[in-house]
């Protein structure tokens, strides 16, 4: 597996991957582990977390350069990610017993209950945008859970995997309790099919979550499925414009707008659109692109280069089919994998910019006349894993973020994963839940238990 700086389209390192019989063995040893690990009390495993939270906390510099170097990162939003991923382990030490508590329900019997016992050996697929925190959001609840993690990172981050591996040893974690394979896609399978493991999870593109979620009918595992975003971004009439355009630039250039849950398409009331177009190209037009381990840089590069050649495929593409462009559409004429941030205008039905997901710096704005043809808007999509409605009114809001067909809806803010609140998506944005108590529920056996 080769790491390659993005922003300077440079080799860092190859790490050997693991053949089939490493891999095996790794599965094995994990298995073991986890007969021991469920038995622990939430209060052993919640010291724990607690402990590599303040591994993160203290080593953030080391890790969040990691992630800078291996896929572009700017610095700053690498120190974020690792103190949320901090955050997901305090959450959990503190609120995972209370969550899988016994639950006592009436009925003839002398006594019924439901139980929440963990499945054992849970593999996870992760991606590389958010390289720590997909990974935590997976493993933190799994573990306090009583579960055990196998991790496949994305071929890109080997590093961050390797990384994230040691943080669970040198927090004094058991053995094999969470457990890296250096792997090629081509081996997911093989794992999956393995009878020692018992679920598998997957945060990816759509066509990833459709193998994944075929090995896993296939051989009869629970899957749960984090996919692909185009989330609406709803400014209608009675807006606080101010902030919605201020907030908007933040929605869709986080991580240079390769996150699933940025906002993509933003739907304006016609009467607004021009307003918030100048406002929005004011602020982008001086955004500074660069090296991202400069502290002032905002855009950094994009994880590779097909990445680049795909986002400017869906920019030509849109172009060439009537949207306007507004500033940006360009490779800048640096080393790595740079996209000048992009606005597009009277983006329409049958455009990629209007359809596909764009994952890269481009903001599509769609003009509609009211708030009906808004949510229609919204819902024309084959995804549905979040988005936002901006309004003063916020009983209206609330009403209309119901006929949304997305996972999670903000009313006058930005959409983001948090754990206290269930993450995920409908459509083809995947099915399950990450996160709160829904999420650490998951990947456990929630048995009934009926004494006469």
């Amino acid at each position: 597996m080769k790491s390659i700086n993005p922003a300077l389209n440079q080799l860092i390192r190859e790490y050997p991957e693991h053949s089939q019989e490493e891999v095996a063995a790794i599965v094995e040893r994990t298995s073991r582990s986890g007969i021991s690990w469920r038995k622990t009390s939430f209060a052993y495993r919640g010291e724990l977390f607690r402990r590599l939270a303040g591994m993160l906390r203290s080593d953030k510099e080391r890790l969040s350069r990691l992630m800078t170097e291996e896929m572009g990162k700017i610095i700053m939003e690498s120190h974020a990610e690792i103190e949320k991923c901090a955050l997901a382990c305090d959450f959990y030490a503190e609120h995972a017993g209370s969550m899988l508590q016994d639950e006592i329900v009436e009925t003839e019997a002398s006594r019924s209950l439901v139980v929440f016992q963990p499945l054992g050996v849970i593999f996870a697929v992760m991606p590389w945008n958010f390289p720590f925190w997909q990974v935590f959001r997976f493993a933190v609840p799994s573990l306090m859970a009583g579960n055990v993690g196998l991790l496949k990172h994305a071929s890109n981050v080997p590093g961050c995997a390797l990384a994230i591996e040691d943080l669970f040893i040198k927090a004094g974690f058991p053995d094999n309790v969470f457990s890296t394979l250096m792997i090629p896609s081509s081996m997911v399978e093989e794992v999956i099919a393995n009878p020692l493991v018992h679920a598998v999870t997957l945060t990816g593109s759509g066509p990833a979550g459709s193998s994944v979620a075929s090995f896993a009918a296939r051989y009869i595992k629970k899957a749960v499925l984090e996919l692909g975003g185009s989330d609406a971004y709803i400014v209608l009439e009675d807006a606080d414009l101010e902030k919605a355009v201020r907030v908007a630039v933040n929605a869709r250039m986080i991580n240079q707008g390769q996150s699933c849950i940025a906002a993509k398409r933003f739907i304006v009331i016609e009467t607004l659109v021009e307003e918030f177009t100048s406002g929005l190209e004011k602020i982008v037009s001086e955004l500074k692109t660069g090296n991202p381990f400069d502290p002032s840089i905002q855009i950094g590069p994009l994880a590779r280069p097909d990445l680049v050649d795909d986002i400017d495929r869906q920019v030509r593409e849109s172009l060439d089919a009537g949207a306007k462009l507004v500033c940006g559409g360009k490779r800048p004429k640096m080393t790595g994998c740079y996209y000048a941030p992009t606005i597009l205008g009277n983006v329409k039905k049958g455009m990629p910019a209007y359809h596909e997901e764009t994952f890269g710096p481009v903001f599509s704005i769609i003009s509609v006349t009211s708030e009906e043809e808004a949510i229609s808007v919204a819902n024309d999509s084959q995804f549905g894993l979040g988005g936002s409605i901006w309004t003063r009114d916020l009983e209206r809001g609330e009403k209309l973020a119901r006929q949304i067909d997305t996972g999670a809806v903000f009313v006058n803010g930005m959409t983001k994963s948090d754990p206290r609140l269930p993450f995920g998506g409908v459509k083809k944005s995947g099915y399950g839940r990450e996160l709160a108590a829904y999420g650490i529920k998951e990947f456990v056996n929630i048995k009934t238990i009926w004494i006469g």
